[in-house]
């Protein structure tokens, strides 16, 4: 950061032909011993030849380094931009940053994210959400529409981690194969249950890659896909007919309720009825399991909820001037948010023992 600031100060980066009779130059450093948050650190003060550097980080005569690094990116991951850092700096702390330090700072980010995205995961996951989230990006000149799209697990001790973001222009059947490619490329080997969104063909892909994995798709996501045609002073009597089908006790009672359904809407919105039916299967598949797995796994609500938040740090960037800047603030909004994932779910004791008797020999302790 100090060779930063001192490149920031010069205008010219280390042995760079623009500091040539420029009038001023680097001349070597200076030893000093500072108190962090580690503990104490010897480091070196670069310095220049007309005397007049003055680091940031490292004030002269001081003995404590600032932790400006953090809070740059810290302020930056809550949607602030790098101009509107530069005068909170200056306002509240007195400190003057410049937009281009402040920028070498945050890109640092996007190493990070890089390193993030492809680590080793876990062999065995119980639950993985799958789900997408829409930002306006340019490229070549046009502002478009670009999909996040994350996967959150469920690991053995009960506790949530995003496994990864994939940006798309579509979420197609090749991009989503590729989601898919790259979690077993890193280390999955075997999912008990995926939970999606309604995308057509969605199951069929995720049973190409993970044969054994129980598909069951967004009951949410799908009521909303038959409420998309409903009139508006018919909704809420549309919508209550529906609970009935997935508030079923059984899936036999659930096909009931639609059969009930259909006698009393089909008419009117068969497109709704037919899109229940052709999915049913992956719709109904939480009938299978007991109430406490019902509740985590009927719908994609833990990743909306996270896509809510991230929207919440990022809705001050109208739009991403590239893919690298739109993966940078989404990561650092799930850094973010993961902080507080340090607890497993609720009730996880009685959770995971269901899970063990239904996947014996596929789930081991």
């Amino acid at each position: 950061m100090l060779e930063g600031e001192m490149e920031n100060h010069l205008g010219y980066e280390k042995n760079a032909p623009e500091g040539k009779n420029s009038g001023n130059s680097r001349n070597g450093s200076y030893p000093t011993t500072i108190q962090t948050e580690y503990g104490e650190s010897s480091i070196e003060i670069p310095r220049d030849r007309s005397g007049n550097f003055e680091p940031v980080v490292v004030p002269k005569h001081q003995k404590r380094g600032l932790s400006i690094e953090c809070l740059v990116i810290s302020l930056y991951a809550k949607g602030i931009s790098v101009s509107d850092i530069e005068e909170e700096m200056k306002e509240i702390y007195g400190i003057t940053l410049s937009t281009s330090a402040s920028s070498v700072i945050t890109s640092k980010v996007s190493q990070s994210a890089i390193e993030w995205q492809n680590p080793p995961l876990e062999s065995l996951y119980l639950i993985v959400w799958m789900d997408g989230i829409v930002f306006k990006v340019r490229e070549n000149g046009k502002v478009i529409n670009k999909t996040v799209y994350l996967c959150v697990g469920l690991n053995k001790e009960g506790l949530k981690e995003v496994l990864g973001m994939w940006v798309g222009k579509t979420e197609s059947a090749s991009f989503r194969m590729g989601v898919l490619t790259d979690l077993k490329a890193r280390g999955v080997e075997d999912i008990l249950v995926t939970v999606t969104d309604n995308l057509c063909g969605f199951t069929d892909t995720i049973k190409s890659v993970f044969p054994d994995s129980t598909t069951q798709i967004c009951v949410v996501h799908q009521i909303r896909n038959s409420c998309r045609y409903v009139v508006w002073k018919e909704k809420k009597e549309f919508t209550a007919d529906l609970k009935n089908i997935y508030n079923a006790p059984t899936k036999e009672g659930a096909a009931l309720e639609l059969d009930q359904f259909e006698k009393k809407w089909g008419s009117k919105y068969p497109y709704a009825i037919r899109s229940w039916r052709q999915n049913w299967d992956e719709l109904t598949a939480f009938f299978d399991f007991p109430v406490e797995i019902r509740r985590i796994i009927y719908t994609t609500n833990l990743v909306e909820n996270l896509n809510g938040k991230i929207r919440k740090y990022t809705k001050n960037k109208l739009s991403f001037p590239n893919d690298d800047a739109l993966k940078k603030s989404v990561y650092l909004a799930i850094a973010e948010i993961e902080k507080k994932w340090y607890q497993p779910v609720w009730n996880w004791g009685m959770i995971f023992n269901q899970f063990l008797t239904i996947f014996d020999g596929r789930l081991r302790v």
